[in-house]
């Protein structure tokens, strides 16, 4: 196992070199780049609006990108901040002393309550431009406003909750009408529903959250300075628009449930994180005397929506008495506290500062900050400038901070998107993991990681934890690259090696039994895991040694298997006498190749078995290279067991219908040894033709002579045509089998004559039967008694031959009259032969002077031409183009030769000294010579007509166009 590791260490050298270079300039240890190419921004980026008031502002609320700002004692200026260049300025009617104490917005920007210092209360709606005084809200000093985010609209709140500084919770609702909207109060009610104390009487209500759960269920939320109390209770379906009234006088009797605080800031503040628009918020942070409480809400639970509660005290430096916080503001991940000086962001995961923003004096105290939930930004004023801040990617660390508090799976959630943070979480899961001896989660957490390969691996060595070392391999395996073939080859090797050792120890102890059967099922899914296979076909030999060295039979089977190493699985079989499997596997795999190796084998064993299969497997195997197998065999068998080999050959022959020789050679040598009734039958089977028959003939002669099969000697004979050798051979078995024998050369009568002669010899000789001697006479018309005497002894009288000589005169007196016949016929024929000649030579036909040749349709009489009797007239040189591509080769050359001689008897003679009686004694000659030549060319020419005679019908099948000429045909047509 150490070599093992050894090799694949120095396989990851430059790999290791590489990553050491990165560190060595700044390059973490995971081997991933860290550096950043340009300065991240913050998380709470601020910008400074630019705004410089006319006055100084009093009070500033935003919602879903609305504005409003209190500036001095009597302006009221609304911005929609999608539209900032068109602010809205509204006069309250104020000429007193009289100051805006509080505002609130809704969460549509629709409704703005203007709360003054007189306890007076206005109402703005976004629609209108006049503020309208609340009747019934007066004489009350408004701390907080519980906004109805389910029933409410732009025209109308629903019900909605108030809370005085005199503790009192009232309930009411606003509502304009777009056709008057004066004409009536816009608060159509306002009724006290409950009355907040704490231990000393009556406390502010600081603020109210409406929030709805499931199944109808409210949850509200109130607080006070020290206290946070919880209303919960179910509002008939239907029944919402009537308001809150029934779920506070569920706690008429007694106090709702209430988390209580020390230490008091003379207020408190709440806010809530909602993750997406319209839905229910996740999470609450309450800034009260002792420090924030922080939690998440949990809607499902009967009676309290508030779970997972923690107190984060306050930093250090801020100390109530003297810099107490102002405003709270709440994110995902954070909380900012307002502080007059500065803004200071708290990690709600660990309670640590991450980030502080300190003001310059210029600006003033800093006085409100408040955050605008559906778009997230966050706002702060004081009395000269606003502030705003955007908070941008603010998970971008909480990686870290789950990772440090052992929530991993949080931790990996916040940073998939980032490889090398990803890499560290991974690392610091896995060794906590280790540290906890949990080694099998640790090694499946290293294996993701890049951290060096070696020092992974000798860990779980040290720690003796084999399952877990398997484990990271295997995950480490699974997680290479194609292209890392060394790598994948000793990863795969050894994982075979540590399979093979702890299958080995739990085999042996019958208590891990079915921890064995677990691991041996994930060794095999190992072995035949489709992404290993290329790797472990390439090094089979190593893993067949390494299973060989383990004495694993069972899995190198197995292996094999996987490999299709069919040849090792059927050798293996053999080896251990499983004859049968062997079989089983060449017949579910039906390699050709490993039938012929094995073969020989398996039909010493299980011959039959063999044959069914070499017959299942049909034309697939070539049957001459199985016939070593069933020399050997048939060589050292019984005849019944010769009889499994009789079997495939007949097969091969009869069903597959082989014409190799070698095949039917090996039949017929099978037959003659144990089968001479199926070798007669065989061979009449084959035919008499020699062409058409696939055994040897001279081998099967021998084959048959020396077994001494006679009758199949003499159909040898008979088929090689030695009827000679078959008649003296058949002579000896049966004298009708030579007789059959004897008629056999139909074409040459002299060598019939001679074959019955030899029988009749061996009748009256051998036999000494004068009657099957006179049969001979009857069965073959071509012996006479003539013939045969010679072969009867002397003192044989002539009785035994009385009727034969009659036979033979009556014959030779037809013969006599059938030739007087037939030279009176030939006399008759010969003279009606002149008749015709002599009548031919008086036969003549018309040509009239308009008669036009049939080729070329010119006029006939203006060249030499030819009259048919068909009636078709052609020119002598139309008819002879149009004959002579069509004549044999033969007489072409022919006609050539004779055109040649007639032009060399047309021109006169080139001498002019010769004596007169000389040329005219060689023109005389010249003159019979051409003629005879013309008469040679007309036989050729005009043998007959050449559209009605056979010229017209051979040609019938020739193509139009000249094969060769056919492409420049094709051409010219384009």
């Amino acid at each position: 196992m150490a070599s093992i590791l050894d090799e694949y260490e120095d396989s990851l050298y430059r790999s290791a070199s590489v990553q050491q270079s990165r560190a060595s300039v700044g390059i973490p240890h995971s081997g991933y780049v860290n550096a950043r190419l340009e300065k991240e921004t913050p998380i709470f980026n601020k910008q400074r609006i630019d705004f410089a008031p006319p006055e100084k502002i009093n009070s500033l609320v935003v919602s879903s990108n609305q504005l409003c700002m209190s500036l001095g004692k009597d302006t009221l200026l609304r911005i929609d901040l999608g539209k900032p260049d068109e602010p809205n300025q509204v006069e309250l009617g104020r000429k007193d002393e009289t100051r805006v104490y509080k505002m609130f917005l809704d969460h549509t920007g629709s409704h703005l309550l203007i709360a003054l210092n007189t306890s007076e209360c206005l109402y703005l709606n976004r629609s209108v431009q006049k503020v309208r005084a609340l009747s019934r809200w007066k004489g009350h000093l408004i701390e907080s406003v519980g906004w109805n985010k389910f029933l409410g609209s732009e025209t109308n709140t629903g019900p909605i909750l108030v809370g005085t500084a005199q503790g009192h919770i009232y309930e009411a609702e606003i509502s304009v009408s777009e056709g008057s909207l004066f004409s009536t109060n816009p608060d159509q009610y306002f009724r006290q529903v409950y009355t907040l104390e704490e231990e000393s009487g009556p406390a502010p209500v600081c603020c109210l959250e409406i929030e709805r759960g499931i199944e109808g269920k409210f949850f509200i939320i109130a607080t006070t300075r020290k206290r946070l109390f919880q209303f919960v209770g179910k509002v008939p379906e239907g029944t919402e628009q009537q308001g809150f009234s029934s779920i506070f006088a569920m706690h008429a009797d007694h106090l709702p449930s209430f988390r209580e605080f020390p230490a008091n800031l003379g207020f408190s503040e709440i806010a809530f994180y909602t993750p997406k628009l319209r839905s229910n918020p996740r999470s609450f942070a309450w800034m009260m005397g002792n420090g924030v409480l922080y939690g998440t809400l949990d809607y499902s639970r009967p009676d309290s929506i508030l779970s997972d509660e923690r107190v984060w005290v306050y930093p250090s430096d801020i100390d109530i008495t003297v810099n107490k916080p102002i405003s709270i503001v709440l994110t995902q991940f954070h909380f900012l506290l307002l502080l007059p000086d500065r803004v200071k962001a708290v990690c709600t995961l660990n309670g640590q500062v991450v980030f502080q923003d300190l003001f310059l004096e210029k600006f003033g105290l800093l006085t409100r900050m408040i955050k605008d939930p559906t778009v997230h930004q966050i706002w702060i004023h004081t009395e000269k400038v606003v502030f705003r801040y955007h908070v941008q990617r603010e998970s971008r660390d909480v990686w870290k901070m789950y990772m440090n508090m052992n929530k991993f799976d949080l931790a990996k959630e916040y940073c998939k998107d980032r490889p090398e943070c990803l890499d560290i979480v991974l690392a610091k899961e896995a060794e906590h993991c280790f540290q906890n001896k949990r080694y099998l989660d640790s090694a499946k957490c290293y294996a993701l990681t890049q951290n060096y390969f070696e020092e992974i691996a000798l860990k779980f060595i040290e720690a003796k934890q084999e399952e877990a070392l398997m484990e990271f391999l295997i995950k480490k395996l699974s997680n290479l690259k194609p292209s890392e073939k060394t790598q994948t080859t000793l990863l795969t090797t050894w994982l075979t090696e540590l399979y093979l050792n702890w299958l080995g120890v739990l085999e042996g102890d019958p208590s891990q039994r079915n921890l064995y059967l677990d691991t041996r099922e994930k060794f095999r899914t190992f072995l035949s895991s489709p992404k290993n296979k290329d790797c472990l076909f390439n090094n089979r030999a190593s893993i067949y040694e390494l299973l060989a060295s383990h004495g694993d039979t069972e899995h190198m089977v197995y292996f094999a298997v996987i490999m299709q190493d069919y040849e090792r699985v059927v050798a293996h079989h053999c080896q251990h006498d499983e004859y049968d499997e062997a079989l089983n596997v060449l017949s579910r795999h039906r390699d050709e190749k490993l039938f012929y190796k094995f073969s020989p084998v398996l039909i010493q064993h299980i011959p039959k078995k063999v044959v069914d299969a070499w017959i299942s497997m049909g034309s697939r195997l070539d049957a001459r290279n199985l016939i070593p197998a069933l020399v050997n065999y048939s060589q050292s068998a019984s005849t019944q067991q010769i009889n499994e080999a009789i079997r495939y050959m007949e097969f091969c022959v009869y069903q597959l219908e082989e014409t190799q020789q070698a095949i039917h050679n090996y039949l017929l040598s099978l037959y003659a040894l144990c089968r001479p009734d199926s070798l007669l039958s065989y061979l009449e089977q084959a035919g008499t033709n020699p062409n058409r028959i696939h055994y040897d003939l001279k081998y099967a002669l021998r084959l048959c002579a020396e077994h001494g099969h006679h009758r199949a000697c003499v159909h040898i004979y008979k088929v090689m045509e030695l009827y000679e050798e078959a008649v003296d051979l058949a002579l000896q078995v049966d004298v009708d089998l030579a007789k059959s024998c004897a008629d056999l050369p139909e074409d040459d009568e002299e060598l019939r004559k001679k074959l019955w002669l030899k029988i009749a010899r061996h009748v009256v000789q051998e036999e000494k039967d004068v009657k099957k001697a006179m049969a001979c006479l009857s069965s073959c018309a071509l012996l006479k008694i003539e013939d045969v005497l010679p072969f009867f002894p002397d003192f044989v009288t002539i009785d035994h031959f009385k009727e034969a000589i009659c036979n033979s005169l009556e014959d030779y007196n037809k013969h006599i009259e059938e030739l007087k016949r037939e030279m009176e016929e030939a006399t008759q024929s010969a003279k009606r032969i002149r008749e015709d000649i002599q009548e031919m030579r008086n036969k003549y036909g018309s040509v009239e002077p308009q008669e036009k040749c049939a080729a070329c349709d010119f006029p006939l009489l203006n060249r030499p031409f030819y009259l048919f009797l068909c009636g078709h007239m052609f020119h002598y040189d139309c008819l002879l183009q149009a004959v002579l591509p069509n004549l044999p080769a033969y007489k072409q050359a022919k006609l050539e030769d004779l055109q040649k001689k007639l032009a060399a008897t047309s021109q006169p003679s080139k001498s002019h000294h010769r004596p007169k009686d000389v040329d005219t004694i060689s023109l005389g000659k010249g003159q019979q010579s051409r003629e005879q030549i013309k008469a040679d060319i007309d036989d050729i020419v005009a043998a007959e007509c050449v559209y009605c005679g056979e010229l017209m019908i051979r040609s019938i099948d020739k193509p139009f166009i000249d094969p060769q000429k056919y492409e420049e045909e094709m051409q010219s047509w384009l």
